[in-house]
């Protein structure tokens, strides 16, 4: 089974499980404690600490561990929102964060504050000028991601970062895709970061706030931790991760440019040898192990299935993989294609043959999916869902689920002559992207979408 999922969790580094097994003996105690054991503890996570602080380029005690990346975010978020409660209220994140930002972020705006949701390119980056635009006069504190974790795209944080500090509003950066190749550059304020995603054990994460940053504990304040992350440490676990992340970028340079030339060439030879694909993110600026595609006329999860059958396990920002049926709010956001999605991430040590294997498998998985659904080179006459109204031809997708309103927008484009009409009725929210994303990348003109009925009425005029 080859596991090209990294990033949603790497598998245990093995640096990490001997130091794991070796401070379960050492670093069992409570390091709060006077006596010998608790010394040890201490010592264990004092060393732990420093480390990762070098690693992250802050200081000892700027930085704290914490239960989970997530806690980490909402902890910064928070934290970093009621220090500077007294410059405003207002919070600015880009559309693409993590979901553990944008749930921060809601619960802000559930409590009285605002917030604003920067927008992105195709590629997924937003625009350093744009995204320090939509600063206030009341802005507390920005959020933007070091890189993203779906399509992989770097953003521009060092150009945001000084951009921010010259307004005077602390950045917090979620680091957790990044860390793993290398210190997060830029004048930072706060930053969070997620063991499990370079190797590590799960539950470790890390908060980094900055000297003379703003910054109050929410809940209970607890001695441990600088009051910022209350409970007792799990000492062996921060050791098994840092000594990871420490392992992870001695060999960063080297395994980082063996994944990177596999990842390009995954990107090169996808939508040669799958028909009615793209590749989504940015081609250049993108984490060199993680690379993202769409595939027209496919549901997420059957590709997902089918996959996994044949021994490789990949994930997907699809609406067909989730039990909401809306694309993921990273491609809703770049408004790409989302049906067919599939994201493949290479944990280290990944061998080139594996990647060869799976694009040797993956025609066929896809060929297969739209065999049985109907679409792309399977497309049939159509059955036929459309009629002629008012001299435009309309296609009734009314209580069909992704991807099939695009496969019947496919099936009857060609009836209709060059300057002609098709109209979709579809009630599926991912049609609000899908179809025009469709029409972007088959030439055709997408005219805009207006209610109509039990659903939304998607206008498509043909080009070619």
């Amino acid at each position: 089974m080859s596991y090209f999922d990294a990033a949603s969790s790497a598998p245990l580094h093995p640096v990490a499980r001997q130091a794991l097994q070796a401070s379960l003996d050492e670093g069992w105690a409570d390091p709060a404690r006077l006596y010998r054991e608790g010394r040890r503890a201490r010592m264990l996570l004092d060393a732990a600490r420093e480390a990762a602080a070098e690693a992250l380029g802050c200081r000892p005690d700027e930085l704290v561990f914490t239960p989970s990346g997530t806690r980490a975010v909402h902890d910064g978020v928070a934290g970093a929102l009621a220090g500077r409660r007294r410059a405003g209220a207002h919070l600015l994140v880009s559309a693409v964060e993590h979901s553990s930002v944008l749930h921060a972020a809601e619960v802000h705006e559930a409590a009285g504050g605002s917030v604003t949701r920067a927008p992105v390119t195709r590629t997924g980056a937003v625009d350093a000028e744009v995204f320090t635009g939509l600063l206030r006069p009341d802005s507390a504190l920005a959020c933007l991601q070091s890189a993203n974790h779906e399509v992989g795209t770097e953003q521009p944080v060092a150009e945001v970062a000084e951009r921010c500090r010259e307004a005077g509003v602390p950045l917090l950066v979620d680091a957790a895709q990044s860390l793993a190749w290398g210190p997060v550059p830029g004048g930072w304020s706060l930053l969070t970061g997620s063991a499990h995603k370079w190797g590590g054990p799960a539950g470790v994460g890390l908060l980094v706030v900055r000297k003379g940053v703003r910054f109050a504990p929410r809940g209970p304040v607890d001695e441990r931790e600088s009051g910022r992350a209350p409970g007792f440490e799990n000492v062996p676990a921060v050791v098994a991760a840092v000594a990871s992340l420490r392992a992870v970028r001695a060999e960063a340079d080297a395994e980082g440019a063996r994944l990177r030339a596999l990842t390009a060439r995954v990107r090169e030879r996808v939508t040669v040898l799958v028909p009615d694909t793209t590749v989504v993110g940015d081609p250049e600026r993108r984490l060199p192990h993680l690379v993202t595609f769409s595939c027209l006329y496919v549901d997420g999860e059957s590709v997902l299935s089918e996959l996994d059958r044949a021994g490789f396990s990949v994930s997907s920002g699809s609406s067909c993989t989730s039990s909401t049926l809306t694309p993921s709010h990273v491609l809703r956001a770049m408004g790409v294609l989302s049906e067919g999605n599939v994201r493949v991430s290479l944990p280290l040590g990944t061998p080139a043959e594996e990647v060869e294997r799976f694009l040797g498998v993956l025609p066929t998985v896809v060929d297969s999916v739209r065999g049985k659904l109907g679409g792309g080179t399977h497309a049939p006459a159509p059955s036929d869902p459309a009629r002629v109204e008012g001299g435009e031809l309309v296609v009734d997708a009314l209580g069909k689920r992704c991807p099939l309103p695009v496969i019947e927008l496919a099936k009857v484009i060609g009836r209709v002559p060059v300057g002609g009409t098709v109209v979709v009725l579809a009630d599926d929210e991912a049609a609000r992207w899908d179809i025009p994303a469709w029409c972007e990348m088959r030439g055709q003109r997408f005219a805009g979408a207006s209610p109509g009925g039990r659903g939304v009425a998607y206008r498509v005029v043909r080009v070619v």
